[in-house]
């Protein structure tokens, strides 16, 4: 578990100064309705909040401080949950009337939905949502809060084949060339890592070579991890030189304190991945835990995220936004909607299909 903790500060919120008064005469934000003063002095008297989330406690660092420094009184608790826990971690506490979790963040986007569909999130329309995309919202409760792109990456010391240029070009070369790269390309595990899951559904929407392309990474013997932390090691060491479908949004920090590293965004298309937040039915600090989704979805709190290497969903931050990020990716960048399909790839017979072609494919 990771509880950031910041030394209070008077600080703003956007631009708004908090300052003395009585409760019920606090400004809000610019934008806001007058009644969210009532929020505001309710979040204050409950004095926490607490996050679920598998984000890494130094990209959600700035968040947290700001908000704290924003609403000097109320602390917060990052709670280290693993994207594939998330889901059952709300589900049982829930069972057991013992509701832990105020907000949920988490880059399991299926599952995000999942626990809106059965109840276990508030419907909340955040003060913030006329600012966020229309496909980054889902029922007035869960919004996406970052986009991360999905991209190649390669030891430019060890990979000496010329570097696909989309994913055609990465099956053709696998294809053409399984003996020379035999064990030498890696990517995620789908069936370990319910992010890669994800993507590789939404590989499957927009490119009709998608199993060719597995199909081909089977043939060269590719190998699958299920973390980052690996998957990066693996490259950096040269055992496997290239990998594909990597978090961009790690992999560009990763590139810049390893010069051997290059990171490539395919010219075909770019599936951009993204972190979900919502308020937990119940939760045992509700106006803190709305202020706290407001913060996150502010010009502020996606500023926030985004210097710490989680781009903004919103094009109007001026750190990695949504716009900048799909001028890197020329243009192609796919975000993964928060929409009904995401729950389509939920259903078991969705699930067992993608996996027995995945299988089949590796020839496993």
């Amino acid at each position: 578990m990771h509880a950031l903790k910041a030394v209070a500060y008077a600080a703003t919120f956007q631009s708004i100064v908090m300052t003395a008064m009585p409760a019920n005469a606090q400004q809000v934000p610019e934008g806001y309705p007058a009644e969210y003063s009532d929020v505001v002095a309710a979040a204050m008297k409950e004095g926490q909040v607490s996050v679920y989330s598998p984000t890494d406690s130094e990209q959600a660092e700035g968040l947290i401080k700001g908000f704290e420094k924003a609403f000097p009184g109320i602390a917060v608790t990052l709670n280290d949950v693993a994207s594939g826990a998330v889901y059952n971690r709300v589900v049982s506490e829930a069972a057991a009337g013992q509701v832990g979790s105020d907000v949920v963040w988490s880059n399991g986007l299926d599952l995000q939905l999942e626990l809106v569909e059965e109840g276990y999130a508030e419907r909340y329309r955040s003060a913030e949502a006329a600012n966020i995309p229309a496909w980054a919202q889902y029922k007035d409760a869960a919004y996406a809060t970052t986009v991360e792109p999905i991209v190649f990456m390669y030891n430019n010391k060890i990979f000496k084949e010329a570097p696909p240029k989309n994913h055609k070009d990465l099956a053709d070369l696998l294809d053409s060339k399984s003996t020379e790269l035999q064990a030498k390309v890696a990517t995620f595990d789908p069936e370990k890592s319910a992010s890669a899951y994800t993507v590789m559904e939404n590989d499957v929407i927009n490119d009709n070579g998608f199993w060719p392309l597995i199909e081909a990474f089977g043939k060269a013997k590719g190998k699958v991890y299920s973390s980052s932390g690996q998957l990066r090691e693996k490259v950096l060491s040269g055992e496997h030189p290239f990998a594909f479908n990597v978090n961009g949004a790690y992999a560009k920090g990763w590139a810049k304190s390893n010069p051997t590293l290059t990171v490539l965004y395919p010219e075909d298309y770019t599936i951009a991945a993204s972190r979900a937040a919502f308020i937990s039915k119940n939760a045992p600090h509700p106006n803190a835990a709305k202020l706290f989704l407001d913060y996150m979805l502010s010009k502020a709190g996606q500023k926030a995220v985004a210097e710490a290497g989680l781009p903004s969903v919103r094009s109007d931050v001026s750190a990695d936004n949504f716009d900048s990020v799909n001028k890197e990716a020329g243009g192609k960048l796919v975000p993964i909607k928060l929409d009904a399909a995401l729950l389509e790839g939920l259903q078991a017979t969705k699930r067992g299909e993608f996996f027995r072609n995945w299988k089949k494919a590796l020839n496993q």
